[in-house]
């Protein structure tokens, strides 16, 4: 009688390399998870600071102000011309995940909960900060100056 080689896997080997690869995937969830919350969150401190920096441009090369509008219980931001109408449907998202909070000058303040600051056509501003925060509670300050209209941001304990 001819003896058989085994050409395959015994079922202790598939059971432990499930169990390893079942292992490895509940340690990647998690780690995929936060990986996605880090990316929204800096996603959404780049696309805000772009969008001051934007209005800021748009006010100096049309020669009429530009208002950044943030609505912070709507988690929503645009940028329009000054004394526009805040559109939410038109406006972009800010994910929920984040608390906003806003300094900005009561003057310009003509909607209940939304939070406006303007940019003028010789590059100054109202000036202001919007502050973004994770539930962990980092976050970033984006702030505006008055004088020069320059977007910058920082961590929010910072002055």
């Amino acid at each position: 009688m001819a003896a058989t080689s085994g050409r395959g896997f015994t079922l202790i080997e598939l059971m432990v390399a499930l169990g390893i690869a079942a292992l490895l995937a509940g340690m990647a969830t998690p780690m995929a998870v936060k990986m996605y919350a880090t990316m929204q969150y800096r996603d959404a401190i780049r696309n805000m600071t772009g969008a001051a920096t934007t209005a800021r441009y748009q006010a100096i090369n049309t020669g009429k102000a530009h208002d950044l509008l943030v609505a912070p219980d709507a988690h929503r931001y645009a940028v329009q011309l000054a004394e526009s109408r805040f559109d939410p449907e038109r406006a972009a998202e800010i994910p929920d995940a984040l608390s906003i909070a806003m300094e900005v000058s009561q003057s310009l303040v003509t909607e209940r909960g939304v939070g406006v600051i303007r940019f003028y056509p010789d590059g100054t501003s109202t000036g202001g900060s919007i502050t973004l925060t994770r539930a962990s509670g980092d976050g970033q300050r984006i702030r505006v100056d008055w004088l020069l209209g320059r977007v910058t941001h920082e961590p929010p304990e910072s002055s």
